[in-house]
C-alpha cells in the first residue's frame, strides 16, 4: 500500500497544488469556481491554514508516496461540521483510506456527527448510505449535492 501523509498547508509550495486544483476532471466534481494562478492558490491557501486553526478543524494537504496529491480537511459547515477531500483523479483509488483516517481525525477532535456533501456529478454510494445516520439532497452555492450525515462514534466502532 501507497504511503499517504497529511501534512500542514505552510509545509506545501503553492506551486504543487495548483495543477491539482485546476484539474479539469477534478473541478467537474467540485462546485464552479475560477481556475486558481500563482496569487489566487496562496490566498486560498492562506485561508485554509486559517480555517485550520478554528477549534474543531483541521485542514491538510495530502502527499501520496511524497507527490501532492490534493487536499482533505474537516471544517465548518452550516450543519456542523463537513468532511471534503479533495484529490487528483491519478489517486481517486484512495479516498475511503483518507476518509477512514478523517473519521479518526473526527473522533480525536471530540465530534459526534459530520456530514459529508457531494456534488450531484457523484454517484449515491450505497456502503456510505448504508452506514449513515441520515441521507438527503441539499443545494448549496445553486447546486445539489447528496449530503450524507455520519455518526463518528458509530462508523469508528464498526
Amino acid at each position: 500500500m501507497a504511503k499517504i501523509e497529511f501534512v500542514s498547508f505552510n509545509q506545501v509550495e503553492p506551486a504543487d497544488l495548483l495543477p491539482v486544483v485546476n484539474e479539469p476532471a477534478l473541478r467537474t466534481h467540485l462546485v464552479d469556481h475560477e481556475y486558481f494562478d500563482s496569487a489566487s492558490i496562496k490566498q486560498w491557501m492562506i485561508g485554509k491554514a486559517q480555517t485550520d486553526s478554528i477549534a474543531g478543524c483541521r485542514v491538510r494537504v495530502v502527499n501520496i508516496e511524497g507527490v501532492v496529491a490534493g487536499w482533505c480537511g474537516i471544517q465548518p459547515d452550516d450543519n456542523g461540521y463537513e468532511i471534503a477531500i479533495v484529490i487528483s483523479k491519478e489517486y481517486w483509488g484512495f479516498g475511503i483510506s483518507i476518509f477512514n483516517s478523517m473519521m479518526a481525525w473526527a473522533k480525536e477532535l471530540g465530534h459526534k456527527e459530520v456530514v459529508f456533501h457531494l456534488l450531484e456529478t457523484r454517484p449515491e454510494y450505497k456502503a456510505l448510505k448504508r452506514r449513515s445516520i441520515q441521507v438527503q439532497r441539499t443545494e448549496l452555492l445553486d447546486r445539489s449535492f447528496t449530503t450524507y450525515f455520519i455518526s463518528v462514534d458509530r462508523w469508528c466502532a464498526e
